[in-house]
């Protein structure tokens, strides 16, 4: 039962904590466990959703099934957190090393050898590979390339293997366009959390703090947004001002002022004026500002879908806001560029 499966032990607010919540995405984690995947498994959502948190659970979940696991980070900050891997893969991992002059500057490479290897030297094992972010450190115009390798691998193995497992997690919201146009890769859609969840995440911050409830409507259950919101003293502007600076909000709102004030109250208007929107629609999802929802038929998420529509968090039928303050970042630069 999902309730009963060892807790990774996750960071989060500058602390080490239990991963909570997220009873579905564990029961579909156990479910892969005891299939494996045919094909990798690529996830991409909202950043700062929890998909490391979730890679770092599953982790835990597969090593407890017997597998042996590659988990891989270009972007950790400490070099130590780039590259993680079970014991038994130690020799494969020393050997794949040799063959790259700059292990850690082509870490994803490495990674992908190094499952090679295992298969080579363990004996049909149970093997998982992890990969986190990869498309933002090689480019999101090689994610193809990579996840072809990854198909490869489990199309073509080296050698014989029992089962394995490849979930790769893309905070990228170009990823769906450029890897779902193949069949190469299971695409699926991961969201912030659930209110009871973010509950128990808001519960782990020491106070004082706002409301709950205030917490949910800034963040819409982001637990990265909350950290933020967090670390900058429950100061939202703080917050907001951050993505302005980060993601060419000006830009859009500069060109596209109009249709973006009305996006900013309903964010299915990109849909209700398609295809005159299309521009906006790749610029607002490669700046990471929303993300396009559709179909919430359980299988196609990690975890639970958003509700099909909640005006307050800015989550419509066909389009959502990543978090509400993304949103208001939008407004915000909207004002500014009006005068």
């Amino acid at each position: 039962m999902p309730g009963t499966v060892k807790r990774a032990r996750v960071k989060f607010a500058g602390r080490e904590v239990e991963f909570v919540d997220r009873v579905t995405a564990i029961g579909q984690v156990e479910e892969l466990a005891e299939k494996g995947t045919w094909r990798p498994l690529v996830m991409y959502g909202p950043k700062g959703c929890g998909k490391t948190a979730l890679l770092m659970q599953a982790r835990a979940i597969l090593e407890d099934r017997g597998y042996h696991v590659v988990y891989v980070n270009p972007l950790a900050r400490e070099v130590g957190e780039m590259l993680q891997y079970s014991s038994a893969l130690r020799r494969a991992v020393k050997e794949a090393f040799k063959l790259f002059p700059e292990p850690y500057a082509r870490i994803v490479d490495v990674a992908i050898n190094i499952a090679g290897e295992a298969m080579r030297r363990l004996g049909r094992p149970r093997l998982a590979i992890l990969m986190d972010d990869i498309f933002q450190a090689v480019g999101v115009d090689k994610a193809e390339i990579y996840v072809k390798a990854l198909l490869n691998l489990i199309e073509y193995p080296p050698a014989d293997y029992d089962k394995v497992v490849v979930l790769v997690a893309s905070s990228e919201g170009v990823t769906r366009e450029r890897v779902g146009r193949h069949r190469w890769a299971a695409m699926r859609i991961m969201w912030n959390m659930p209110r009871d969840g973010f509950a128990q995440l808001y519960n782990i911050l020491p106070g004082p703090k706002p409301p709950p409830e205030e917490a949910w409507r800034w963040t819409g259950g982001n637990p990265e947004v909350l950290e933020g919101l967090f670390r900058a003293g429950w100061n939202m502007d703080v917050v907001v001002d951050g993505i302005v600076g980060e993601r060419g909000v000006a830009a859009l709102a500069k060109r596209w002022g109009n249709v973006l004030g009305r996006v900013v109250g309903d964010p299915d208007h990109l849909w209700d004026w398609y295809p005159d929107t299309e521009p906006l629609i790749r610029g607002l999802v490669q700046a990471n500002l929303i993300v396009e929802v559709w179909d919430r038929k359980p299988h196609l998420w990690i975890d639970v879908p958003p509700p099909e529509r909640d005006v307050e968090l800015g989550i419509g039928r066909h389009y959502a806001w990543q978090t509400p303050l993304h949103r208001e970042a939008v407004r915000r630069a909207l004002s500014e560029v009006r005068g």
